[in-house]
């Protein structure tokens, strides 16, 4: 049966067939099993520690004569805190009757001294055993190991599991069998496939063999069975998103070598880590863009679904969780949904960029089409966060101003992303240029190449990015009608307003443009490792001047004009005028004038030159 078993997994996959046969042997199987049933066991005998005994406290959790004694304890307690503060008021009181203060102190001593006697009954007496509620007791015990296991599932699948795939690719890569493996006449999506299931199909078996007791334990502390099959939904889909995304970093980061598999396992533990620090603490807030990034991890939705996850007091910060006002938290199937969704639609981008570098390992990991979907997706789901009612008094203004930080800093790292991501290099600039230069692709318009064609220059495609990006926040400027400038964010000072803000955008996407255009200048350079100048020149430009400025004691509020004609333009934004903004702006636009003139000429120069060459080669 287990023959057939998988003759019939080699037909339907060959590759998952190949990973299967390499690692399931029966040592392995055996150890995997063993490791598994040991940590059950752990878990299990753990919490035992915490059985009551024949000296468990009368006030104990679990003792049926808790409250008896606790409302005995919190009177008598009550009784001696009052005789104290009576005591010490009548103190104050100038001349003090000799004999009320002699009543007051006899009366708060016997207080005191009933107080202590009753703490000493209770450290010499302990709850009868009959008195133990051991159905409550065995009740939260299956509860405590349900949650254990939980948490358990989560860091053996997301890390281990990222670790063993990055591992595995950097071996096949090093053996060099990767190579045959892209040319094998199985599709790319039949060939990942085989990887996600079949490299960590041990650490799935460790897993596997703790679902019964995982199970068991939540039947047992009475938790909804449709409350557990969401837990397992939800860590299935950010299994198939942190391992798709393990497999596209092991493709794309060849250069770290044997260093992969724990950059990339040490991301997801400290991603995992951060997160569930972030979920477990009492000022946990979901009410701003950053939401997005956490949902990423299923601590939170866990923590929705099981409340005693982190033994916090206060219900769970998903229970009011907006998105563009909806309200997402308002029950658990448009949690679980959005959260399905979310990672769903965020695992078919990375699988799409993964077929792409499959294949072709030199291929930009997205196209041009794919960019300006990922930058709308980011920018939907930034501002549908942004958008939340965290208060009665908060306003459209205040709802984007408090994350306008968050908004800026996402879209920067978003646009610097995309300049490293599609600017092509050298050879690929070469091959499109000489195909306008001989007219093969004269069907098509320059723009249309410019806008879709992979191998042209990013400029263009850059530029639709920032227009995709500016959209929301015009509509947010024509939406709101009135600035109030009390409530104001701190770089926008009181001179806050429309024409101002119009200008600060326009600033940052001709800054954005300046910076497209070096690093696509200097990739069409013949120097060695082209992208590493790219980066470096970048950076420089970026953070070196306001350096400079800040050691020179030039600073932005007192030299507003002079960071304004800087790289780094926003620090003095709230210090200047409109016609100032402008000014910079319009130098700006000068500087990036050039920049393109020089590379249209680059450009122009290397179609020749390479067609000269292919006519002189034939």
């Amino acid at each position: 049966m287990m023959l057939n078993l998988i003759d019939k997994i080699g037909d339907w996959n060959p590759q998952l067939f190949r990973e299967l046969k390499g690692r399931l042997k029966f040592f392995n199987v055996a150890i995997a099993v063993a490791t598994s049933l040991l940590l059950q066991l752990v878990v299990f005998l753990y919490q035992l520690r915490e059985m009551p005994d024949d000296k468990y406290s009368l006030i104990g959790t679990y003792c049926g004569l808790r409250e008896t004694y606790n409302q005995q304890y919190n009177k008598l307690g009550q009784q001696e805190n009052l005789f104290a503060q009576q005591l010490n008021n009548y103190r104050q009181i100038k001349p003090a009757d000799p004999t009320i203060l002699t009543n007051l102190n006899t009366q708060h001593e016997e207080a005191t001294t009933t107080f202590h006697k009753f703490q000493e009954y209770l450290s010499n007496n302990y709850c009868p055993q009959n008195e133990i509620d051991w159905q409550l007791w065995w009740r939260d015990h299956w509860e405590y190991i349900f949650l254990s296991l939980s948490v358990i599932f989560v860091f053996t699948l997301l890390v281990a599991g990222t670790y063993l795939l990055i591992n595995d690719l950097a071996k096949e890569e090093t053996r060099g069998t990767l190579n045959f493996i892209r040319l094998s006449p199985q599709s790319e999506t039949s060939i990942l496939t085989g990887k996600l299931l079949g490299v960590p199909s041990l650490i799935y078996l460790v897993i596997l063999a703790a679902i019964p007791l995982h199970l068991w334990s939540g039947s047992s502390a009475r938790i909804a069975s449709s409350y557990i099959f969401s837990y397992y939904a939800i860590l299935a889909a950010s299994c198939i998103f942190f391992y798709s995304a393990a497999l596209l970093f092991g493709l794309v980061s060849r250069w770290f070598s044997g260093f992969q598999p724990w950059l990339g396992s040490g991301a997801v533990l400290l991603f995992l880590f951060t997160t569930m620090v972030l979920a477990s603490s009492y000022s946990n807030s979901l009410n701003n863009s950053t939401t997005w990034f956490r949902l990423f991890s299923p601590w939170d939705t866990t923590n929705y679904l099981f409340p005693n996850l982190f033994n916090l007091s206060k219900a769970s910060p998903l229970k009011s969780l907006e998105f563009f006002y909806l309200p997402l938290g308002a029950n658990i199937v448009s949690v679980v949904g959005f959260h399905l969704l979310n990672l769903g639609l965020c695992s078919y981008g990375i699988f799409q960029a993964l077929k792409r570098c499959f294949r072709n390992p030199q291929a930009l990991i997205i196209s041009k089409k794919q960019s300006y979907l990922l930058v709308a997706f980011c920018q939907v789901m930034m501002w549908g966060f942004s958008l939340q009612h965290w208060n009665s008094n908060s306003t459209l203004y205040n709802q984007v101003g408090q994350n306008l930080i968050f908004l800026v800093l996402y879209n920067l790292m978003l646009v610097l992303s995309l300049i490293a991501i599609l600017s092509p290099h050298r050879q690929d600039v070469q091959d499109w240029a000489r195909y306008r230069h001989q007219g093969v692709s004269s069907h098509k318009s320059v723009w249309q190449d410019l806008i879709w064609a992979e191998k042209s220059p990013a400029l263009v495609a850059i530029a639709i990015n920032l227009t995709i990006i500016t959209i929301p926040w015009l509509v947010w400027i024509s939406l709101t009608s009135v600035f109030d400038t009390d409530h104001s964010p701190n770089w926008a000072g009181d001179n806050f307003d429309r024409l101002k803000v119009l200008l600060t955008i326009a600033l940052s996407i001709s800054l954005m443009m300046i910076y497209a255009t070096i690093a696509q200048l200097i990739l069409l350079l013949k120097t060695p490792k082209r992208s590493f100048w790219a980066i470096g020149t970048i950076s420089a430009v970026t953070f070196l001047p306001p350096m400079i400025l800040e050691f020179l004691g030039i600073s932005s509020w007192k030299y507003s004009t002079v960071w304004l004609f800087s790289t780094f333009p926003w620090a003095a934004i709230e210090y200047s005028g409109a016609t100032t903004i402008f000014m910079a702006f319009l130098a700006q636009l000068s500087v990036l004038a050039l920049l393109n003139f020089q590379l249209t000429r680059q450009v122009r120069l290397a179609g020749e030159s390479a067609t000269k060459a292919l006519l002189a080669g034939r």
